[in-house]
């Protein structure tokens, strides 16, 4: 008996080492099942697109509540504008759950509170960053439309500025939402123009992290609008694999250009030509980031940068390590 004991301890500490539980590392969401917004046919989810379309499924209802207070304690922490003067209000969205869309959201919205003044003006909606849950609102389609709903309510549409950065995969129709097998949606660039419209946001500098996020440019574009994506519309961005703390559009224009007081125009083409080096550098087929700034973008551009911050150094692992490792 004592010998049986003894070989069933040896079992046990050659599996386990001292045989306690451990904690198992933490697992964010995954993509297993396909989704039925990419998987309705081209047709279809361009019509869902339009719509704004989300489906949620097998939450349950304390999930529910828990998101409800989360994005509302987000908007109700807005503060006011300041009249005559030109604020700038940030809403950053990670639409999808792969932990890079998290990082990089969360970095780049300290990054554009700073450059712009936004303190006290900013909304964060993602989820997790691949250490431990979320404590953030969601980054979907509906979080988003009330996060632009809410600074439609306190901005002064005359004088103020909306800068919107969105960051997820992205498809012929648009961007879509994805956590895990439980989320799922599409945002068209005319769902997008729409809202903005509707809620009468006029000064907004958009930039957007996706693939084929060219898109948004034609319907988008205006002479109160500053526009930026990551590609062109016919073409892939790179730097999504999960794992990454950067996209290659978030690593150059937000984490190394906008961290210095140089213009958006001039950070732009420093991000455009960092990109293409990299890509180069890579084989890689270009991506083609788009840009376009109206008349009257440039001069609320001109007040809002007239005092930006010091530079200040690039943070996390850089989009390119991935590559370098294969």
């Amino acid at each position: 008996m004592r010998a049986g004991w003894i070989i069933a301890l040896a079992a046990v500490l050659s599996a386990g080492g001292d045989g306690l539980a451990r904690p198992q590392a933490y697992q964010p969401p995954r993509h297993t099942a396909p989704s039925p917004i990419l998987g309705a046919g081209e047709e279809m989810a361009q019509a869902l697109a339009h719509g704004g379309a989300e489906l949620e499924r097998d939450r349950p209802a304390t999930w529910q509540l828990a998101e409800h207070r989360r994005l509302s304690a987000a908007l109700q922490s807005l503060a006011p504008e300041r009249k005559g003067t030109v604020d700038a209000y940030v809403i950053v969205a990670a639409l999808d759950s792969d932990p890079v869309f998290g990082r990089e959201a969360r970095a780049t919205a300290a990054v554009l509170t700073r450059r712009y003044g936004a303190q006290g003006r900013s909304i964060v909606l993602a989820g997790s960053d691949g250490q431990r849950d979320s404590l953030l609102p969601m980054g979907t389609p509906a979080s988003l439309d009330m996060a632009l709903a809410r600074v439609a309510e306190v901005m002064n549409p005359a004088e103020d500025v909306l800068i919107l950065y969105t960051t997820s995969h992205g498809a012929g129709f648009g961007l879509y939402y994805n956590d895990g097998d439980q989320g799922y949606g599409a945002i068209s660039p005319a769902r997008l123009w729409s809202q903005l419209s509707t809620l009468g946001i006029r000064n907004r500098l958009i930039l957007i992290s996706a693939c084929y996020s060219g898109v948004f440019v034609p319907i988008l574009s205006s002479d109160t609008t500053a526009i930026v994506t990551a590609s062109s519309a016919e073409r892939s961005s790179f730097g999504c694999q999960a794992d990454n703390d950067w996209t290659f559009f978030g690593d150059a224009l937000v984490n190394h250009a906008l961290r210095q007081p140089v213009p958006l125009p001039r950070a732009v083409e420093q991000a455009r030509t960092t990109i293409a080096g990299w890509e180069s550098d890579a084989r890689l087929t270009p991506s083609e980031p788009q840009v376009a700034i109206g008349a009257g973008a440039e001069r609320w551009l001109a007040l809002l940068e007239r005092h930006l911050p010091a530079g200040a150094a690039p943070i996390g692992k850089p989009a390119t390590a991935a590559l370098a490792a294969n």
